[in-house]
């Protein structure tokens, strides 16, 4: 499961990385750049919920030790 949210993570970062590329900053909320501005800020929430579920899991193991 951590190598796959580590992944995914990855994954994320590329598809934020080349959609800022897309992102035609004298007018971004126009045609294909207002696709891009959202596509990158799913990417971001893409990997703050990726983030949280590592968290979860970590400390779903640390309680089940201390059980």
């Amino acid at each position: 499961m951590r190598v796959l949210t580590y992944l995914l993570s990855a994954v994320a970062v590329v598809i934020i990385g080349f959609n800022i590329t897309k992102i035609n900053f004298s007018a971004p909320f126009e045609n294909d750049s207002y696709t891009a501005i959202i596509t990158a800020i799913a990417g971001g929430c893409a990997i703050l919920l990726l983030t949280i579920l590592r968290v979860v899991k970590k400390i779903d193991r640390t309680v089940k030790e201390k059980s």
